[in-house]
Order: structure tokens, then sequence, then C-alpha cells
């Protein structure tokens, strides 16, 4: 039990790794954001984290062939969402719309991130495929409670690098994520 519970917390940091830096990324781009969003980006991120290994034993399971077909398209998603939205807040700082940049981080882009960050996280129900539900169920919550625990602190960092970057912060947070989603597609596609 006790080798579970720290494979399943080592696990859930290798996947945080993308949500921290695109935590940090919503920090420097929106340091002086609401309450309620600094509480939705590690809650989001957490929440996706959980999910996807969860759908992914499930299509172990019950989907397998047809989930291993979507797998490849997996690093590709990831890119072209990254892509999108580091791009929009870099083209919003090079322009000086910082207004456009903090508008960027609402609902469905956070939404979007979390779907970005999480999708290669659908491989980890791979590796937990012989579990029971409760067992997988386990995993899925200690992955997703660290994954909000180490999106929380990249969010923090941003956000106080983001005060003293002040114009800036939009343009280094949108090549954060230009880099984080060219990265997920590089090891997605050439291996580890």
């Amino acid at each position: 039990m006790i080798m579970f519970i720290i494979n399943s917390i080592l696990l859930g940091v290798g996947l945080a790794m993308d949500a921290f830096s695109v935590s940090l990324a919503n920090g420097l781009n929106a340091p002086k954001m609401s309450r309620g969003m600094r509480a939705a980006v590690p809650l989001t991120f957490g929440g996706f984290q959980f999910l996807m290994p969860m759908i992914g034993w499930f299509c172990v399971r019950r989907l397998a062939e047809a989930f291993e077909a979507f797998q490849a398209a997996v690093p590709w998603i990831a890119l072209i969402l990254l892509l999108f939205i580091g791009g929009k807040m870099l083209v919003d700082g090079l322009r000086g719309d910082e207004e456009s940049a903090v508008e960027q981080l609402g609902p469905g882009t956070l939404i979007l991130q979390g779907i970005a960050t999480a999708i290669d996280a659908l491989a980890v129900g791979f590796t937990i495929a012989e579990y029971r539900f409760g067992k997988a169920l386990a995993a899925g919550l200690i992955i997703g409670v660290v994954t909000y625990i180490i999106s929380f602190i990249g969010l923090r960092i941003g956000q106080r690098v983001g005060t003293r970057l002040s114009g800036k912060a939009s343009i280094l947070g949108g090549v954060i994520l230009i880099g984080i989603g060219i990265e997920i597609f590089v090891t997605g596609m050439f291996g580890n």
C-alpha cells in the first residue's frame, strides 16, 4: 500500500510539470487575477489530471483498440491547443494589448489548457489498467491532488514574478506555452 501511494505521488509529480509551467505562465500573464480564478486554475489542472487517467483506465478496460488509434493524435492535439493559446498571448503582448491577454484567461481558455496539459495523462490509464476501480480511483485522486498543489505553487510564483515584469509578462507566458506545446509534441512523437 505504501509503494502504491509513493508511486501515485511520483506519477502525479511527473504529470504535473506541464500544468506547473502553464500555471506559471498564467500567473505571469495575469498577476492580479481574481480570487476565483486563482482557485480555478489549480482546480482545473488537478481535475483534468484526475479525469484523464480515469478515462484512459476505462478505455483500456473497455475500448482498447479505438483508444490506441487516438493515442497517435495526442501530441498533435496538445501542440495545436498550446500553440493557439500561447500564440495569442504572444501577439497580444507584442501589440501591448495587456487587457486582451488578461481576458484570455477565462473559463474556456482554462479548460483548453487543462486538456492540453493533461491529455498525455490518458496513457496513464494503460499503466493502471490492472487496478480494480477503487485502486484506479485512488491513484487518480492522488495524481489530481499532487497536480493541484504543484499548479497552485506555479501560479503563485508566476504572479509574484509577473508583477515585476509588468508589460512583458504575456510575451513570456506565450513563449512558455508555445515551448510546452513543442515539448509535448516532440516527446510524444519521438519518445522520451
